[in-house]
């Protein structure tokens, strides 16, 4: 009897996985390390729910390679967060693209050109050295010229152009693409940290999933 037992024991252990091959823990991304908190936290644009900014630049070619990963990460996103994007103004042809943008935005153009402009300016160089030569753009898909140019021109982009500039120096933005989450969390790449983009994803998505369960303690 004691023979069967111990050799019914030892069937049991061998099924058994051994504890070193549980599943890795879920990473455990370090404040100051993995990415920087913002202090003190920003107004958002996404009301209650939470956001989760691009800063960028159709001028950013790193921007360009980081778009399929700002596709998944949108994609990821609970119901209770939102994804956006707020360009970068840098430089004088960065500010071109801003204004462009904000004009896309007004009427409804982003969705469908947003990728399309970073193939038009990295796959088929095209220059886009000036607002006439962006409205062109814009006027291939879907745009009336002179409505775009007047809308981009117009102090209500000035004045979203100013506001990003501002909510830019008050999350200490210094380089695109960057991810801001909830106005406080700012992540970036870092090759010293071992942080591209797909770390970048990951990160945001961990903050999300913070952001969501501290919303959900009474």
């Amino acid at each position: 009897m004691l023979a069967r037992s111990l050799i019914l024991l030892a069937a049991l252990l061998a099924a058994s996985p051994p504890a070193h091959a549980a599943a890795a823990p879920t990473p455990q991304w370090q404040a100051g390390r993995d990415w920087l908190p913002g202090e003190p936290p920003q107004p958002t644009t996404t009301g209650g729910r939470i956001e989760v900014l691009e800063v960028f630049s159709y001028a950013c070619p790193h921007c360009a390679h980081f778009q399929p990963y700002a596709d998944q990460l949108k994609a990821s996103l609970p119901a209770d967060a939102e994804f956006t994007l707020m360009p970068a103004d840098f430089h004088p042809n960065w500010v071109l693209f801003a204004q462009g943008f904000y004009a896309a935005k007004a009427l409804g153009l982003v969705e469908q050109t947003h990728q399309a402009m970073f193939d038009a300016v990295y796959r088929d160089h095209r220059p886009m050295d000036s607002l006439d030569r962006i409205a062109d753009f814009y006027a291939e898909h879907g745009a009336d010229k002179p409505t775009f140019l007047s809308t981009a021109e117009s102090f209500v982009i000035n004045g979203q152009l100013s506001q990003a500039h501002r909510r830019e120096i008050a999350y200490g933005i210094d380089s695109t693409p960057t991810l801001v989450v909830a106005g406080k969390y700012r992540i970036v790449a870092n090759s010293g940290r071992n942080i591209g983009f797909a770390q970048m994803v990951e990160i945001a998505q961990y903050l999300v999933a913070r952001e969501v369960a501290a919303k959900k303690k009474p």
